[in-house]
């Protein structure tokens, strides 16, 4: 069961273990008996989730319009990054600007 914060307007803050279909029920202060409505003081415990568990957080944490970077440069070789492909998808306009349909919108032609 996990372990909520409460706060009691004459005692202060107090925690308590419910079960999770009460994480939103207040709770009587163990002093003065005073209902008390949960409060959040901390930041949840995380450090005890698996690593996989921890990994698919920080997955869903980062940002979707932020890429990915090589540590490499550009023009690395090993990343692919200096090889032109001839079958290129790049589309030039009439007044010869670059676009790229089939990219990622942050990506800028040089």
């Amino acid at each position: 069961m996990p372990l909520y914060e409460y706060m009691c307007d004459d005692c202060g803050p107090f925690e308590e273990i419910a079960p999770i279909s009460r994480f939103s029920d207040p709770c009587d202060c163990p002093d003065c008996g005073a209902t008390s409505p949960r409060v959040l003081l901390s930041v949840p415990r995380l450090a005890t989730l698996s690593s996989g568990t921890r990994r698919a957080h920080e997955t869903n944490e980062r940002s979707a319009d932020s890429p990915k970077r090589s540590s490499h440069g550009p023009g690395c070789g090993c990343c692919g990054g200096s090889s032109k492909k001839k079958n290129s998808k790049t589309l030039y306009r009439p007044d010869g600007s670059k676009s790229f349909p089939t990219k990622r919108p942050w990506m800028i032609s040089h």
